[in-house]
């Protein structure tokens, strides 16, 4: 099982010095972004310079993923073919604005093609796709189900909250219910918890630590961070703490030794129930925490 995505650091494509900064500041993950972050006059220069980055040695097992363009705009395509050479430094592919599963399809087609030409295993590049529409909200569960490369969904608020009409919060209720379907709709599919978009206050710790605790307490794995400020705050909030770790060895503890006794439910001291499905949290925990 892959180590969850907790911090996904973005950098701009087309500046090879951020780029190479964002990859060695420590995240669980990197995007060199295609996207939004390049001017559309910018971007045939813009995968020269992320092909020539991707060559770096520090990108040498790191876990870095380039977002590409829409699968709809005339951009798509030319990134496919640019990034083909470069697919064994990358982990996978992030896909913007998606809202049908033919479109992750179709980069999954795409990367089949490209793998094979380059010399890479079948199925290496994984894909993670971007909600951030209306449509693509309500899609998210057939999305979810389009293609075994599908890693898990992420969140896009900023250009979700003007599809909507709403205004983004650190608390993040005005996309509760959107934050609640990705995370049915990725379970539901068997894939890893999404990953929350970003909080867009970049030096606000306190509305990053907000809106990244409850993002957590919805089930999301990890969130993408904009600013290095941003990345200790978030890495924090999705680590297991240190009072979710005792809690997760007392119950394992105490339900070991009642399994051994053919018991497979308990009350703890505290008067916690415990059965199968707590354990198997508490083993989550220390998994995650590397315990």
């Amino acid at each position: 099982m892959s180590a969850p995505i907790r911090t996904l650091m973005f950098a701009s494509a087309n500046d090879p010095r951020r780029s190479l900064k964002a990859i060695a500041i420590g995240a669980s993950a990197v995007c060199l972004d295609l996207e939004d972050a390049v001017a559309k006059s910018e971007k045939a220069a813009a995968r020269t310079v992320v092909t020539e980055t991707l060559q770096d040695p520090s990108v040498e097992g790191a876990n870095v993923h380039v977002r590409i363009n829409g699968v709809e705009t005339e951009f798509c395509e030319g990134d496919l073919e640019a990034l083909g050479a470069s697919l064994p430094r990358l982990a996978g592919l992030l896909i913007p604005m998606v809202e049908s599963a033919d479109q992750v399809r179709h980069v999954a087609s795409r990367l089949d093609a490209l793998e094979a030409a380059n010399g890479v295993t079948a199925g290496s590049i994984r894909l993670i796709a971007i909600a951030e529409t209306a449509k693509g909200v309500l899609a998210a569960s057939a999305i979810a189900e389009s293609s075994p490369r599908l890693r898990t969904l992420l969140l896009g608020p900023a250009d979700l909250s003007h599809d909507l009409g709403v205004e983004l919060t650190a608390d993040g209720y005005e996309l509760f219910h959107v934050r609640s379907q990705l995370v049915l709709a990725a379970r539901a599919a068997g894939l890893e918890g999404p990953i929350d978009g970003p909080f867009l206050g970049l030096t606000d710790d306190e509305g990053t630590r907000t809106s990244a605790q409850w993002a957590k307490r919805l089930g999301f794995q990890g969130k993408m961070v904009l600013h290095p400020q941003q990345l200790p705050v978030v890495a924090e909030v999705f680590a297991p703490s240190e009072r979710e770790i005792v809690w997760a060895r007392e119950v394992l503890v105490a339900f070991e030794a009642a399994e051994a006794q053919g018991i497979s439910s308990l009350k703890l001291d505290d008067g916690t129930f415990v059965d199968y499905p707590v354990a198997d949290r508490a083993r989550a925990i220390l998994r995650d925490a590397g315990v």
